[in-house]
């Protein structure tokens, strides 16, 4: 089985991360990374700077035996123009679109989870705190993908969230919304944090190594 770590949710210090992309990447390549995804807070005011995470992530995947995905996390925005933000940031060249749900540890505004699942060009929809059933079906449909989060405060709905995913048959994965080095994880932490959240072996297995393949696939990524 390959436990090599796919992580599709971090920050460099493009927002609130402490390090510089490449650093993040040779850190998640010495943890045993195959994949990770760079994924900084962008709202209308730096939406644009997508494109330097572009550039980046092509220079290390040149050289390194890592692969680094630009993308964005759209952060605290009006509901209204999440659909209009996501596809600006594919435009620009984010291959991952992730956005910052209704988590219980930030006054995230109601409707973020439901308009995030309801564009076609989100792909993750982080921490989403007291998701409905409702909010996971079309998720589902949507190929949205819900997240276990390891970060803390975030990671206070994680049971709730996994309960609800899998009652829908929505797919998981497990994050690490990394902001420092110390928030990057090994394959086994991460397997730990999905058992706490009451995924079974099999479900954790999905989440970390199935799940995060298929999305990648679904984007024209592996």
């Amino acid at each position: 089985m390959n436990k090599k770590r796919i992580d599709l949710h971090m920050h460099s210090l493009f927002s609130d991360g402490e390090l510089l992309p490449s650093e993040l990447a040779r850190r998640a390549q010495v943890l045993d990374h195959e994949i990770i995804a760079i994924t900084d807070h962008v709202d209308s005011s730096n939406i644009n700077s997508v494109s330097n995470l572009v550039n980046v992530c092509k220079d290390i995947n040149d050289n390194w035996d890592i692969i680094a995905i630009p993308g964005v996390e759209i952060t605290h925005t009006p509901v209204e123009i999440i659909d209009k933000l996501a596809k600006k940031a594919r435009e620009l060249g984010s291959k991952i679109v992730v956005v910052h749900g209704e988590t219980l540890a930030e006054p995230v505004i109601s409707g973020t989870n439901l308009a995030a699942v309801t564009s076609q060009d989100v792909d993750i929809l982080a921490h989403p705190g007291l998701i409905t059933i409702e909010e996971a079906k079309i998720a589902k449909k949507n190929n949205v993908f819900l997240e276990i989060s390891a970060r803390c405060g975030h990671n206070l709905a994680n049971g709730h969230v996994g309960k609800i995913a899998i009652e829908t048959g929505t797919k998981l994965l497990i994050n690490t919304d990394t902001h420092s080095p110390s928030n990057l994880i090994t394959f086994e932490t991460a397997e730990k944090i999905g058992l706490g959240a009451g995924l079974t072996k099999e479900q954790v297995n999905e989440a970390l190594i199935d799940n995060p393949r298929k999305l990648l696939k679904l984007r024209g990524l592996l």
